[in-house]
């Protein structure tokens, strides 16, 4: 018998909130990466490995139990492999967004995003050999009509949304097995291509491509800023994880494409047709689906989609 605790209904109110500040945050991080669109995005990604773990690095101060949780998983073969191919698909995931975002598919990004818990799902049949129900099949078979669909009025395979997706989503099934908590596991992750990062920025710089000092003030700050960009929502995230429910969770996480979406038309006026948006529709009714699918399931006593649950920490974007 499977016993539950609920939250009180001020730490409910409390995570209810941290999650959609999270989930807000992410939804318009576009408009941060924008005012860097001058700047290569490999070299951006670089910049948000070092600066990212250098302030996980100062919240990690004094949290022994962290350090040596991330020792541990690196002691072996098979966590430190885990741990190197995680770090990959994080980094990959990075820079497509960003190349996204700043190359004008915003709304492509978002596609990715709103695709996730679809593919995750998929990933959690395949990967980890979860038995998927009837509900969750019929939404992974919309989605799918809904890409194909994309694909055949446009010409042309929405890679980037594919890639974010597949990124993300395989990262996901990493995380879900590691034992390592958020904020740990991130700064492990970007440790192991930190030397890589560094080595291409000094790289850049020495060449004389480098943004850092022959950039104004501005943009400066923003470079700087990466670190944070990256870790509030994280610490954000987590603390909302703690304190509401996973199909709540799971709900609000549409929030952050859904702006996506809505900068790409309304801020940045990309293109939605009106045959990319019969895609859309479908892939969100997939997403009702498979929401409603997963509420039933909970509230019958059920286990949630577990690689969606673990999708949401630390966000790709």
């Amino acid at each position: 018998m499977r016993v539950s605790v609920e939250p009180s209904p001020a730490a409910a109110r409390s995570g209810a909130i941290a999650a959609a500040t999270c989930y807000l945050l992410w939804g318009l991080v576009p408009l941060y990466w924008k005012r860097l669109a001058s700047i290569d995005s490999l070299e951006l990604i670089a910049h948000r490995h070092l600066w990212s773990l250098a302030l996980l690095g100062l919240l990690m101060v004094g949290k022994s139990e962290g350090w040596r949780s991330a020792r541990a998983a690196l002691s072996t073969v098979r966590g430190a492999t885990r741990l190197g191919m995680a770090s990959l698909l994080l980094t990959t995931n990075w820079l497509v967004y960003v190349w996204g975002v700043n190359t004008g598919h915003i709304i492509e990004t978002s596609l990715g995003y709103f695709l996730v818990p679809l593919v995750s799902v998929l990933a959690g049949r395949f990967l980890l050999h979860e038995h998927l129900r009837r509900g969750q099949w019929v939404a992974v078979g919309m989605a799918a009509v809904g890409v194909g669909l994309m694909v055949f009025q446009a010409g042309r395979v929405p890679w980037i949304a594919l890639a974010l997706a597949g990124s993300w989503s395989s990262y996901s099934v990493l995380r879900k097995q590691s034992a390592l908590g958020a904020i740990p596991g991130l700064a492990v992750e970007t440790l192991l291509l930190a030397p890589a990062a560094l080595g291409f920025l000094l790289w850049r710089h020495f060449e004389g491509s480098g943004a850092l000092g022959r950039v104004d003030a501005a943009t400066h700050a923003l470079i700087l800023s990466s670190g944070i960009i990256t870790a509030i929502p994280l610490l954000l995230f987590a603390h909302a994880a703690r304190r509401i429910r996973l199909s709540t969770l799971g709900v609000m996480q549409y929030l952050a494409p859904t702006l996506q979406l809505s900068l790409g038309v309304w801020v940045y006026h990309e293109p939605l047709s009106r045959a990319r948006l019969q895609s859309f529709v479908l892939i969100w009714v997939a997403l009702v689906i498979y929401s409603l699918d997963n509420l039933r399931s909970q509230r019958a006593g059920g286990p949630m989609a577990s690689p969606a649950a673990a999708q949401g920490a630390p966000k790709a974007s």
